[in-house]
């Protein structure tokens, strides 16, 4: 395996993007995985699906949002719509990669979760698994809408209702959800699974918690959904 480090610079801005490549020169499709709120793309669960993913023999991409992280700018000036920004962004220089085929699948965790969805919507054909990811964003209360980096684009955008809820009609999305998320509750998992379109699963875990502390609930997601992108991205 091998890692590259990379700049993606977008108007104003530039996002730190750490790529893992299988051994070998021939190009693989690419996994890009999209952290939640306040997080980074150097947590463990990320490290943990880089060495996976190319044991696997996929490539993973993961990068900081702005304001996160190596990335330039401020988290509560951010929103969905600067996400969504960021992610076509990464996704718009690895098409240009020598090692990338151009088949991409994306990962997201919890915000970053709610983000892929909506990429997904736009591009059809990405397979898609999130973990503890939120179906309504308007739904989880008023101590999670003025948490840390939240400020006030991101909730004039909740007002407006634009990307306020998770689309409709996303196929090839594995939702995987803990039993025990103390932040979105496990009934989100099963709104998205009800919104998906064919083929589409979703798996709850066990006792897992929102940021899936345990190292054996972090390693069945990452087992589970490398699995399911591979199954797609073949």
């Amino acid at each position: 395996m091998t890692q590259e480090r990379h700049t993606v610079v977008l108007p104003g801005a530039e996002l730190a993007l750490v790529l893992h490549l299988p051994d070998g020169s021939a190009p693989v499709p690419c996994v890009i995985a999209l952290h939640g709120l306040s997080a980074g793309k150097d947590s463990d669960k990320y490290l943990l699906l880089g060495d996976e993913s190319t044991r696997a023999g996929l490539a993973l991409a993961r990068f900081d949002f702005r304001g996160c992280g190596e990335s330039s700018g401020c988290e509560d000036q951010t929103t969905i719509g600067t996400r969504l920004e960021d992610a076509r962004a990464v996704l718009a220089l690895l098409e240009r990669h020598p090692r990338i085929d151009r088949r991409f699948g994306i990962l997201g965790s919890s915000l970053g979760g709610f983000v892929a969805l909506h990429l997904a919507a736009e591009r059809a054909g990405l397979p898609v698994a999130t973990w503890n990811a939120p179906a309504n964003l308007e739904d989880l209360g008023d101590d999670a809408q003025h948490s840390q980096g939240i400020g006030i684009p991101f909730l004039l955008e909740i007002s407006s209702h634009r990307y306020a809820v998770s689309p409709v009609g996303v196929a090839c999305h594995l939702a995987i959800h803990g039993e025990a998320d103390e932040v979105v509750p496990v009934e989100h998992g099963t709104i998205l699974h009800a919104r998906a379109a064919e083929p589409c699963d979703l798996v709850i875990i066990p006792g897992a918690d929102h940021r899936l502390t345990d190292p054996g609930h972090r390693r069945d997601a990452v087992a589970r959904s490398l699995d399911w992108l591979s199954r797609y991205l073949r």
